[in-house]
C-alpha cells in the first residue's frame, strides 16, 4: 500500500515541500527551483533544514502559474510577488509591464473573435453540402 503524505488538519500547521507538492500537483524540484529564485518564501526550516510552508504557500504558487502563463519573465514575476506581497506597488515599470500584458491580453482575445466569427463561418457554409 503506498503511503500519503501528511496533511496538517489543523490552520496552524507547517507543511512540507512534499505535502505541498502533492496538494498543488506541482513537482518538488519546481518548488525549490521557485525558491531558491526567492518566489517563493518558507515560513521555517526543520532542523534537519527541511522547509516548512503555511497555508498561503497555495495563493502564491497559483499567482506564480498565472505569471507564467502570461509569458512574464522570472524577474518581473518576482518584483509583482514581493509587491503583492508587501501590498504596495511603487514600481512604474511594473505597472507599465503590467498594463502593457493587460493590452496584449485584450488585442489576443479581439484576434480570438475574429478566429471564432471565421469558424462559425465556415461550418455554416459546409452545413449544406450534406456531409456528417
Amino acid at each position: 500500500m503506498e503511503s500519503q503524505p501528511f496533511v496538517p488538519k489543523a490552520p496552524g500547521d507547517l507543511l512540507k515541500i512534499g505535502v505541498v507538492s502533492a496538494r498543488s500537483n506541482i513537482s518538488v524540484k519546481t518548488i525549490r527551483f521557485y525558491c531558491d529564485e526567492g518566489l517563493l518564501l518558507p515560513v521555517s526550516r526543520t532542523d534537519s533544514r527541511y522547509r516548512l510552508f503555511d497555508e498561503s504557500v497555495f495563493d502564491e504558487l497559483s499567482l506564480i502559474l498565472r505569471l507564467r502563463a502570461m509569458d512574464l519573465p522570472l524577474d518581473l514575476v518576482k518584483k509583482v510577488i514581493q509587491a503583492q506581497r508587501s501590498g504596495i506597488c511603487t514600481c512604474s515599470d511594473l505597472k507599465t509591464t503590467m498594463r502593457e500584458k493587460l493590452s496584449e491580453i485584450h488585442e489576443r482575445l479581439d484576434e480570438l473573435k475574429v478566429l471564432e466569427t471565421e469558424i462559425k463561418t465556415m461550418l455554416k457554409s459546409w452545413e449544406p453540402c450534406g456531409g456528417a
